[in-house]
C-alpha cells in the first residue's frame, strides 16, 4: 500500500517537472520573442499591432522562395558529401591552399558542431595554419542560405559584396598568418590535441567521394530528408524572429538615433559598427533583416557591411573552433584580423556604393 501511495505521489511530481522543463526549453527558443512581442504590442500599443504584424508577415512571406531554394541546396550538398570536395582545397602548395580555402569557406555545408572536427582533421593531416585560418575567417561569413537571405533583405549588391568580403578576409588572414609564421613570431600555434570530435557528427569529411546523384542510396536519402527538415525549421524559426524584430525596430527606434550613431560618411561610423557588431553577434539569418531596418533608419551601407562581417566572425561556433584548437595568441589574431577586416570591408563597400 505504501508503495502505491508513494508512486501516486511521485508520478505527478515527475510529470510536473517534465512539464516545467519542457516549458523552460520552449521559452528559451526564438518563438518566445516572435510570439510574445506582437502580444505585448497589442497590449501596450494597440494602434501599431496591425502595422507591425503586416510588415513582419509580408517580409516573411516574401523570403519563402529563398528559404525553399536554400534548404534544398544545403540538403543536396550534405547528402552528396560535398565536404570531400572542400577538403581537396587543403592539398598542394601553401599559397594555393590559402586561396582555395578562402574561396571554399563560403560553400562549406557544415552545421555548427561539424566545424571543429573538420578543422581538427585538417590540422591533424598537416594542413598549414595559414590555410586553415583562411577557411576559419571566410566560412562564418557566407554560405548558400545566407547569400540568398542577404540578397532578399538587402539586395544582390550587398549579398555579393559580403561574399567578396568573405573571400578577401580569408585571403588577408591566411597570408598574414603565413607571414608571421615565416618570421618566427608565433612559435608553435597549436594546442595539444586529443582525438575525437565535438559530437560525433558522422564520418570524417575526408573519406570517400561526393555522389551528386544519390537517389539510389538509401543512407544518403535519409541524410537529405533529415537536413531538409532540420534546416527548414531552423531557417523559419530564425527568420520569423528576424522580421518581427525588424518591424519593431522600424516602428519604435528613432531614425535620428541610428543616423547619429552609425550613419553618414567617414570611417568613424564604420569602425563603430564593427566594434559594436563583434560582441553583439547576431545569427547570420537574423542580421540581414535587422540591418535592412537599420539602413532604413539611417545606417550607412559601409557600417552595415562592417557590422555584419564583424558579427559573423564572432559567431560562437567559429570562436569555439579557434579557441579549442590554437593557442591564445592565435585566437587574439583571429579576432584582430576579423574586426580589422570588417572595417576595411565596410570602407571599401561604402566607397563603391
Amino acid at each position: 500500500m505504501s508503495d502505491l501511495s508513494q508512486a501516486s505521489i511521485t508520478k505527478p511530481a515527475g510529470s510536473a517537472r517534465e512539464t516545467e522543463n519542457h516549458l523552460k526549453r520552449w521559452l528559451a527558443t526564438p518563438w518566445t520573442i516572435t510570439i510574445g512581442a506582437p502580444v505585448l504590442v497589442f497590449l501596450l500599443d494597440r494602434a501599431n499591432t496591425i502595422p507591425v504584424l503586416s510588415f513582419a508577415t509580408g517580409a516573411f512571406v516574401g523570403t519563402l522562395p529563398y528559404i525553399a531554394f536554400a534548404v534544398l541546396l544545403i540538403a543536396w550538398l550534405k547528402a552528396a558529401g560535398a565536404e570531400t570536395v572542400i577538403a581537396e582545397a587543403f592539398k598542394g602548395r601553401e599559397t594555393r591552399m590559402i586561396v582555395l580555402a578562402a574561396a571554399f569557406g563560403g560553400l562549406a555545408p557544415f552545421c555548427s558542431c561539424e566545424v571543429i572536427p573538420f578543422i581538427a582533421g585538417l590540422l591533424a593531416l598537416g594542413a598549414p595554419l595559414s590555410a586553415v585560418m583562411a577557411f576559419w575567417l571566410s566560412s562564418p561569413l557566407i554560405d548558400p542560405p545566407t547569400l540568398l537571405i542577404t540578397a532578399h533583405a538587402l539586395g544582390w549588391e550587398f549579398a555579393i559584396g559580403k561574399a567578396v568580403s568573405a573571400v578577401a578576409l580569408g585571403l588577408f588572414g591566411g597570408f598574414a598568418i603565413k607571414g608571421m609564421l615565416a618570421a618566427g613570431l608565433m612559435g608553435d600555434p597549436l594546442r595539444p590535441r586529443s582525438s575525437g570530435g565535438c559530437c560525433g557528427c558522422g564520418p570524417s569529411p575526408f573519406e570517400g567521394k561526393p555522389v551528386w546523384m544519390f537517389w539510389s542510396d538509401a543512407a544518403r536519402q535519409t541524410v537529405f530528408w533529415k537536413e531538409l527538415w532540420e534546416n527548414a525549421f531552423f531557417l523559419l524559426k530564425w527568420l520569423a524572429l528576424a522580421y518581427v524584430l525588424e518591424a519593431l525596430l522600424i516602428t519604435y527606434v528613432p531614425a535620428s538615433m541610428i543616423a547619429n550613431l552609425v550613419g553618414g560618411p567617414g570611417i568613424v561610423p564604420i569602425a563603430t559598427a564593427a566594434v559594436v557588431g563583434m560582441p553583439a553577434y547576431l545569427n547570420s539569418y537574423v542580421a540581414p533583416p535587422l540591418l535592412a531596418g537599420l539602413m532604413e533608419q539611417g545606417m550607412s551601407p559601409g557600417a552595415a557591411m562592417a557590422f555584419m562581417v564583424a558579427g559573423a566572425v564572432s559567431s560562437i561556433p567559429a570562436m569555439a573552433a579557434v579557441w579549442s584548437l590554437v593557442k591564445k595568441q592565435v585566437f587574439a589574431m583571429y579576432l584582430g584580423l576579423g574586426v580589422s577586416g570588417a572595417i576595411v570591408s565596410g570602407i571599401v563597400f561604402q566607397l563603391l556604393t
